[in-house]
């Protein structure tokens, strides 16, 4: 639930990469974003390190859309691990970091023609199709350039993972991919199959995200092998890759137990080989982790800007941030563990309060009724897990600059996105002009 490299010295300060945060938060300002090396390498190296040991053939996607900006992308480039983006603006940053497309998965439910254009032109890997009208510019953009475009088709296999109604995916009624239940996934397979710039590599189907069950992962797995063997007695056609997606949940409080990842793989990896043809190649199983990467190495540390408390009792913390750097209460009622700095929960003073943004909207509130020790003016107030999608949704609402991104590491910290000025905030704005 916090970063590999977190602890609380005799003070009750708080050190993150052998940072102080009080002097992090000094030297970059508040809100910041603080992501440590040292978990985000663990993760990666603990999941590289697991599908090492499948009998099957295997790739890591880092999922994009949970964090991403250049020097991420350049910092995953020590490793053996692909990327997924979902948009232009992804894939832009992915190259702009220098991230190899060969290595690219280009995902998303509506790719403009530009998008697809731009995908086929440099090279990526696969794009994920999640439409007949996408197929079809596939086509068109693949015999204009003269490419043969691999794809992977999305299905939506009506799997129902226990998770928000917002990031469920894999249920029949999504926006996402071809229905397997209505005739529209044999028609894209069909059409891919006899298209003339179009191979398809494979299925791909994700349903859903902080999934914390073992079940959703093995029925979809299952459900994209059984598919794949109607297709193989239909046309002796057989994948060389199934993508599972991603969804592996991790542990924003107390009661969140993420599943079993070993046994999850290990039994997907025992179907593959069981279920694959006589004369066919065992296909490669594709995984998308996002937020099990980057989650538990992210925190955001807030400065406290003022207390009180409204008739009944309650007392409110109100603080330097709020929903543009971290939609997600607002949106998914997701909520955070957080510490004060210098403050132990054995204190005295500690009471139940209500940590609230500087954003212009009641639904503004980061923590609701939790226990902390008594915040005071001028306090830093840090909030866990908060290295997936926080930065990745982040807004301008009420014209306030977005936070920096730091880095930390062993004792040292690097910028890897600026914080945003005013003047930033104005920069496309442009002027009106009179008529004459």
């Amino acid at each position: 639930m916090t970063p590999d490299s977190l602890f609380a010295d005799d003070a009750h300060h708080l050190w993150i990469g052998g940072m102080r945060i009080a002097d992090l938060a000094s030297q970059y300002g508040t809100p910041l974003y603080v992501m440590d090396e040292t978990t985000m390498k663990n993760r990666i190296e603990s999941y590289l390190s697991l599908l090492s040991n499948l009998a099957v053939p295997t790739k890591l996607f880092y999922a994009g859309k949970a964090f991403l900006c250049t020097a991420m992308a350049q910092w995953l480039r020590r490793w053996p691990v692909g990327l997924d983006v979902v948009s232009g603006g992804e894939l832009y940053t992915a190259l702009a970091g220098g991230f190899d497309p060969e290595a690219i998965i280009f995902h998303g439910n509506v790719k403009t023609v530009e998008e697809i254009r731009y995908a086929i032109a440099a090279g990526v890997r696969y794009i994920v199709v999640d439409s007949l009208a996408e197929l079809a510019i596939i086509e068109s953009e693949g015999a204009r350039l003269d490419r043969q475009v691999q794809i992977l088709l999305r299905l939506t296999p009506g799997i129902d993972a226990h998770t928000h109604a917002f990031i469920r995916t894999g249920q029949f009624d999504s926006k996402f991919g071809f229905g397997m239940a209505d005739g529209i996934s044999d028609q894209a397979v069909s059409q891919a199959l006899s298209s003339d710039h179009i191979e398809l590599a494979g299925f791909h189907a994700h349903v859903g995200s902080q999934i914390l069950e073992e079940d959703p992962f093995l029925a979809n797995a299952q459900s994209l092998l059984d598919y794949a063997q109607l297709w193989h007695r239909r046309s002796g056609w057989w994948p060389t890759v199934l993508d599972i997606g991603g969804g592996f949940g991790v542990r924003y409080g107390p009661a969140d137990e993420p599943p079993e990842l070993t046994h999850i793989f290990h039994r997907i990896a025992e179907a593959m080989i069981a279920m694959t043809p006589k004369g066919c190649a065992v296909p490669e199983l594709a995984i998308e982790p996002g937020r099990s990467i980057v989650g538990e190495a992210g925190v955001s540390l807030y400065r406290v800007g003022a207390t009180k408390f409204v008739p009944g009792g309650k007392q409110y913390v109100a603080v330097d941030g709020g929903m543009g750097d971290n939609i997600r209460p607002a949106l998914y009622q997701a909520s955070y563990r957080a510490a004060v700095d210098g403050r132990s929960l054995d204190d005295t003073a500690s009471a139940k309060v209500t940590v609230a943004g500087r954003y212009c909207e009641s639904g503004d509130i980061l923590l609701a009724d939790v226990i902390l020790p008594t915040p005071e003016v001028h306090d830093i107030l840090v909030t866990y897990v908060t290295g997936a999608y926080n930065y990745s949704m982040a807004s301008n609402y009420n014209r306030v600059p977005r936070p920096a991104v730091v880095l930390v590491s062993e004792g040292t910290s690097q910028v890897w996105v600026e914080r945003e000025s005013w003047q930033d905030l104005t920069r496309l704005d442009r002027l009106h002009r009179s008529e004459v």
